[in-house]
């Protein structure tokens, strides 16, 4: 399984990806129980991105957004979600994984 986390936006608006490959035993061992904790059945469907944030509307301009992928799951979350177990996924993923930049 690879596990990869994108955050995009902010204020230079560049996109960075961290890329995590459990392939081993072990790796899943550690890996499957946080992505497993996470709700992935609750993201909405229609998540609001960077693009679309408005102060106006109630969200929050120059903020991140979050694309997190695990396997056949998905997940955009804007930053203010990223939270519990989605906290736990992201961070692990930015601490082991490999990272790579994109304009």
């Amino acid at each position: 399984m690879k596990i990869t986390v994108q955050r995009s936006g902010g204020v230079a608006a560049m996109t960075r990806i961290w890329t995590v490959d459990v392939a081993s035993s072990e790796d899943k061992l550690r890996w499957m129980p946080i992505v497993e904790a996470c709700p992935w059945d609750e993201v909405p469907s229609r998540p609001q991105t960077a693009g679309t944030a408005s102060p106006a509307a109630g969200g929050e301009a120059d903020r991140f957004v979050y694309s997190i992928r695990a396997g056949q799951r998905r997940a955009t979350l804007p930053e203010n979600a990223v939270t519990g177990p989605w906290h736990i996924l992201v961070e692990k993923a930015k601490g082991e994984g490999r990272e790579t930049f994109r304009r």
